[in-house]
């Protein structure tokens, strides 16, 4: 029979405010009903009871936390506080759950095909194209309305996708005042449990045909794909700096998997490291996954705001479940809002999707993208076919498959697939590094490796780092980081501030190491010509003849350095170029006390990152 809070729930769905969550490999979903309460920042989320899971609905906006920029819509950070709780086996669920036909109509997207593809053009080429980042997200919405109650409307789609839908991380329906959500997302978000933290980024997607024939050589061309392949290690590569912001050692990286759904099978890792932090500490240093927003984060977001007309609503935040474990410790699990329904007072429905854009996106398989990441959902609503029954085939257990799957692993950094133990270098250790980060946390990866070889590693922003700061005595090492934008933008006071740091530096004598966009700012310095890529380099792995040692590195840019004809100086000191040919660029520097790298050594494309970091950073040491 069905428990008692669900009973209540049924016999009046939009007077309760409740949440029906089903979890990837649990045999019973769960059910709370409780109190709701908007707040302003996630440090309000209140501690979950025992027995009294407290649920929050966190939107995009809430990203503004953050200092990004966004369209602030209104939507709420919310919270459900569990007054009632309780497990019910999901075969009792599906039994109980309405079954009536719900009427959906008026469903159209919100940007047409054409006008997509349009943006998707315009992102390439003034965004990445123009050295804003290596992949956005861009959304568009299924719209469309029904004159159901929302809340028994929201029950009913959940027992549709529990039947249909496979591979979901949550299956879920939850109904607030004003604001009711459905959905199965594929992607876990972050979680957190006995001092360890996890995070899961999803990317690359094989859309199932329609015909079996075609789906075994279509999946293992869809596996091998470079564009699904650099697509996945780019979201890898950002959460990855999150994972170095809120662990204490880092984290480590395991897969890749598969995800394999209903309608779309989705390629993924798995990212976990140590940490004491709380657990809305967590929430914020997260938001929000580059899986739906592109990275850079920070320049993400203005790139969203930009091309995207308005607020995304509850779309690309996350539902946040805290709870307590046996000795009172609080965890997380936190989903994120994708493959989702949202249905207002009014009946409106929106369902959004977005497409991962990189450098060498075809615009009109984009648009398709979208589409297909929406079936699910719109599936459920009654507006594409259910499921067909007409083949289920395991695609891991296609033969070859589990092997180019673990092959992608190859080229990919140790560092970052292994338990980082420290190995201080006794030249190095105990000395201290100014990162300064220019937008863009790839310090907090480069933070990590540097720690890793026993030095001292502060990390601080471009705004609050000024000349007297890198004179200080006590720093031995300034590291410039990376960040978005034309280092020759004298417009921008972020290149103006990093020009003036480098050359305080230089002019004292000081030990300099510059990485990427810092690297093409020493260059310009140096009087090298600095010139766009067409195509760029974002995402991918090059092997470059470092002084006589091949060291495959990950390269993030568009910008690069121009070998001049003749020998090169800066602040007075001689330096030699490392040239890598067939772009003809300068892809790193080295002189007395000065030493610089176009790559990311921290990236886990980066193969030879750990050692070519440390070089350099010796190098750079020596007077």
């Amino acid at each position: 029979m069905p428990a008692r809070l669900l009973d209540q729930i049924l016999a009046d769905p939009s007077g309760l405010s409740w949440a029906v969550l089903w979890r990837e490999g649990q045999q019973e979903a769960e059910v709370l009903v409780g109190e709701v309460s908007d707040l302003a920042l996630l440090a309000d989320v209140p501690r979950p009871r025992p027995d009294a899971p407290v649920l929050a609905l966190v939107p995009y906006r809430q990203i503004s936390e953050r200092g990004f920029d966004v369209h602030d819509d209104g939507t709420p950070l919310r919270v459900l506080v569990a007054t009632g709780y309780e497990r019910v086996p999901v075969e009792d669920l599906v039994a109980a759950l309405p079954d009536v036909p719900v009427e959906v109509d008026g469903e159209h997207f919100s940007v047409s095909d054409d006008d997509y593809a349009a943006t998707v053009e315009r992102v390439i080429e003034d965004e990445i194209g123009e050295g804003e980042g290596a992949n956005f997200v861009i959304r568009r919405d299924v719209v469309a309305r029904t004159d159901a109650d929302p809340a028994t409307a929201a029950l009913t789609w959940l027992r549709t996708l529990l039947v249909d839908e496979r591979g979901a991380y949550w299956s879920f329906a939850v109904h607030t005042p004003g604001h009711t959500l459905v959905g199965a997302t594929p992607e876990r978000h972050v979680s957190v449990r006995d001092g360890r933290v996890w995070m899961n980024p999803i990317s690359g997607t094989f859309r199932h045909p329609a015909d079996q024939a075609e789906l075994e050589p279509s999946f293992r061309a869809f596996v091998k794909d470079t564009k699904e392949t650099e697509e996945l290690f780019m979201v890898v590569d950002e959460e990855m700096k999150m994972m170095a912001q809120i662990c204490a050692h880092g984290g480590r990286i395991t897969g890749p998997y598969l995800k394999q759904m209903a309608h779309l099978t989705h390629t993924e890792y798995l990212l976990d490291g140590a940490s004491e932090a709380d657990v809305r500490d967590v929430l914020r240093a997260t938001m929000f996954a580059p899986t739906v927003t592109g990275s850079p984060m920070e320049n993400a977001c203005s790139v969203i705001r930009r091309h995207e007309p308005d607020g995304r609503g509850y779309y690309s935040g996350v539902l946040a479940l805290l709870d307590l474990d046996d000795e009172g410790g609080e965890r997380l699990d936190a989903p994120i809002l994708i493959r989702t329904a949202h249905v207002d007072d009014e009946g409106t429905i929106t369902v959004s999707a977005g497409a991962t854009l990189v450098r060498h996106s075809d615009p009109r398989s984009e648009v398709a993208e979208t589409a297909a990441k929406a079936r699910g959902m719109l599936a459920a609503l009654g507006l594409r076919p259910r499921r067909s029954l007409g083949y289920d085939v395991q695609l891991a257990s296609l033969p070859g498959v589990a092997e180019d799957l673990a092959a992608r692993n190859e080229s990919l950094s140790p560092f970052w697939l292994s338990p980082q133990e420290s190995r201080p270098d006794p030249e190095l250790a105990g000395r201290r590094v100014l990162i300064v980060d220019a937008e863009d946390t790839w310090t907090q990866m480069l933070a990590h490796m540097v720690r890793h070889v026993g030095m001292v590693a502060e990390v601080r922003r471009w705004e609050q780092v000024g000349v007297e700061d890198v004179l200080d005595e006590r720093i031995d090492l300034l590291l410039s980081g990376p960040g978005p934008g034309d280092p020759r933008d004298l417009e921008d006071p972020r290149i103006v501030r990093l020009r003036e740091l480098i050359s305080a530096r230089l002019d004292a004598g000081r030990a300099v190491l510059a990485v990427c966009l810092s690297h093409q700012v020493l260059a310009d310095l140096a009087g090298l010509e600095i010139a766009k890529l067409a195509p760029p380099n974002q995402g991918v792995q090059l092997p470059v003849d470092l002084w006589g040692e091949v060291r495959r590195i990950g390269f993030y840019n568009t910008f690069v350095a121009r070998p001049p004809a003749g020998e090169v100086s800066v602040a007075g000191r001689m330096v030699e170029m490392a040239v890598h040919e067939p772009d003809d660029a300068v892809v790193a520097l080295r002189g007395p006390g000065v030493a610089s790298i176009q790559g990311h050594a921290e990236s886990v494309l980066s193969r030879d990152g750990l050692v070519a970091l440390h070089g350099l950073i010796r190098h750079a040491l020596r007077r």
